[in-house]
């Protein structure tokens, strides 16, 4: 099970960070994803943390300003935002699994575990 929180209402240029705890599982095997949904659109992915390899990977747009950590003690994973645009505004998500491939970190689909989402807002 994964909890998500931390979304907010936040102005351009201002910082949020996002939790993601876990529950069961061997998190630090655990393969975790960021993902966004804005109103209308699709599903993105926005960065993942390999639990194997210990790699990050980011969407193109928001490399540079947010980061993705992990504390495996806490079986928590965090997103750092830094400064937030208008277009990271939607509702964030975190997901997890244990055997997903590298080729498919950035496809929704292919995680097993989902938080419930976090609102993020960032206004002008």
């Amino acid at each position: 099970q994964l909890q998500a929180s931390g979304g907010g209402l936040v102005q351009v240029g201002g910082s949020l960070r996002l939790s993601c705890t876990m529950s069961g599982g061997t998190f630090r095997t655990y393969t975790i994803g960021w993902f966004r949904q804005a109103p209308g659109k699709e599903r993105e992915f926005v960065s993942a943390f390999r639990g194997s390899a210990r790699t990050t990977h980011y969407l193109d747009s928001v490399k540079g300003r947010f980061t993705i950590s992990r504390d495996d003690a806490k079986n928590t994973a965090y997103l750092q935002m830094n400064s937030l645009k208008p277009e990271d505004t939607g509702v964030y998500y975190c997901a997890a699994d244990g055997r997903i491939i590298l080729s498919s970190i950035r496809v929704p689909g292919q995680y097993d575990y989902w938080g419930q989402g976090t609102l993020v807002t960032v206004s002008s």
